[in-house]
C-alpha cells in the first residue's frame, strides 16, 4: 500500500498513541477514542481518582471510597455540561450524594478542573425534581449546568494556564 503524507504522519505517531492507551488500560480504561476515554484518563490522574467499572452508578472514586461523578465540556463547541439523559428522581437522589468533577477543555486541551459538592448543585437538583413533578413525571432529556455555574460556585482543583500539564 502506498503512504499518502497524512498516513505515513498516522504511522509514525501510532506507536505513542499505543503507549497512551497502555497508561490508559492500567488505570481502567478500554478504549481512548471511546466515551472521551482519553480525556478522562487526564482527569483521573491529575485528580488521583480511579474509574469505577461499568455503565450504572457513579464514575470514579478516591482512596477512601468517595464516589465522584465526572462531566467535562469542550468549550469550543458548548458552554454548558450535559448531565443524564433520563433525569428523574432516582437518578438525582444518586447525584444528590456524590462530589462533582467538572473538566473544561479547549478542543483536547484541559483547561480547568472544578469541584462541586452535593450542596453547591442543589438548586439544579430541586429544579430536576420539581419539573419532572411538573411534567407529568417524565425523564428530562439531558438537563444541562451552565459553565457560569461551575466556574462561579465551584473550587478550582486544575488550571492549565498556572500549572500546564499536557
Amino acid at each position: 500500500m502506498k503512504l499518502n503524507k497524512d498516513l505515513r504522519e498516522m504511522k509514525k505517531l501510532f506507536p505513542k498513541i499505543i503507549e497512551y492507551q497502555k497508561l490508559a488500560d492500567k488505570n481502567g480504561i478500554n478504549d481512548i477514542f471511546q466515551d472521551n476515554g482519553g480525556k478522562l484518563l487526564q482527569v483521573l490522574l491529575i485528580t488521583r481518582l480511579k474509574v469505577i467499572p461499568g455503565r450504572e452508578g457513579n464514575d470514579a472514586k478516591d482512596k477512601k471510597g468517595n464516589e465522584y461523578e465526572l462531566k467535562s465540556a469542550n468549550i469550543n463547541l458548548t458552554r454548558s455540561f450535559s448531565t443524564h439523559h433520563h433525569m428523574n428522581p432516582t437518578i438525582i437522589k444518586k447525584y444528590r450524594k456524590v462530589d462533582w468533577i467538572f473538566a473544561v477543555y479547549e478542543g483536547i486541551r484541559l483547561k480547568k478542573i472544578y469541584k462541586l459538592s452535593p450542596m453547591k448543585l442543589k438548586p439544579y437538583y430541586d429544579k430536576w425534581e420539581t419539573k419532572w413533578k411538573t411534567d407529568g413525571k417524565k425523564d428530562i432529556n439531558n438537563p444541562k449546568i451552565p459553565l457560569k455555574f461551575v466556574e462561579k460556585n465551584g473550587t478550582l482543583i486544575y488550571d492549565y494556564d498556572k500549572d500546564p500539564l499536557f
